[in-house]
């Protein structure tokens, strides 16, 4: 029998969806499991076709960080930084999906660890299951945050929670999740996918460009100074101004009439 892909790619209305894919050691990332999402996730960005993207996981589980089984090899060959990953390929995952300038929503369908959690608070929506755990692990092993988490969970939740939940290692339950503004949705068990799926449809059909330009000046405002926020405001508005989906928005409003967006 051969090899499944360790990422599975599916398209339908301007979404394409990216399932980890190794649902037996719970969708943990090997080297070929993040250079691959790392790939998909650039192309995704440049493609006209891909309007939005969603990613979850196959089997029980979202992802559960690292694979310790790789890293337990490249600790015991001693050849080189043992942690040389963070910069060769988490560090690249999170910058690809914050400044992707698409919408990118996770459907957590079960436990999200480590890095498997981290991921997914690099993405713009999270869409949990009622069953799904976030488990912030890294305290666990010995480590500190990565794949982003130091920068992405303080913006969701606030420093404090971000700060206990780090260094306690409490598991937080979807019901939690959603109280304290980690997630944005919580669904019936099966259907995260479903949910988020649908959720990228409607926003494959709608300004992906105001999206893109949204995600930018709240990126910029994050860690700027007033004026850099009002100069990053001005400068995405001006070149919105420009779009047929500006245009066509206007239109649709003084016309009394749905819009029809293009993402041009």
């Amino acid at each position: 029998m051969p090899d499944q892909p360790v990422l599975l790619i599916d398209d339908s209305d301007g979404v394409r969806t990216l399932t980890l894919n190794r649902p037996d050691a719970y969708n943990s990332f090997t080297t070929e499991l993040k250079e691959t999402l790392l790939a998909e996730l650039r192309w995704a960005a440049t493609e006209p076709s891909v309007r939005a993207v969603v990613i979850t996981g196959a089997g029980k589980a979202f992802s559960a960080g690292q694979d310790l089984r790789e890293h337990v090899e490249v600790l015991n060959a001693d050849e080189g930084p043992p942690m040389s990953t963070v910069d060769e390929h988490y560090n690249p995952l999170v910058r690809a999906l914050i400044t992707l300038p698409k919408p990118v929503i996770a459907a957590v369908n079960g436990t999200a660890a480590g890095a498997g959690a981290s991921l997914a608070f690099a993405c713009d929506l999270r869409v949990a299951a009622e069953s799904a755990k976030f488990l912030l692990a890294f305290a666990g092993v010995g480590l500190s945050a990565d794949t982003g988490a130091s920068w992405t969970l303080p913006r969701l939740i606030g420093h404090g929670r971000a700060m206990e939940l780090m260094l306690l290692g409490r598991p937080v339950t979807a019901e939690e999740a959603l109280r304290i503004g980690m997630v944005s949705r919580v669904v019936p068990d099966g259907t995260a996918l479903t949910a988020a799926t649908e959720l990228a449809a409607s926003m494959a059909a709608g300004p992906t460009l105001a999206y893109a330009g949204i995600k930018e000046a709240l990126r910029a405002a994050g860690g700027a100074d007033l004026e850099h926020a009002l100069a990053t405001e001005s400068r995405t508005q001006s070149e919105l101004a420009a779009t047929s989906d500006h245009r066509e928005a206007v239109q649709a409003f003084v016309t009394k009439r749905p819009p029809s967006f293009s993402g041009q």
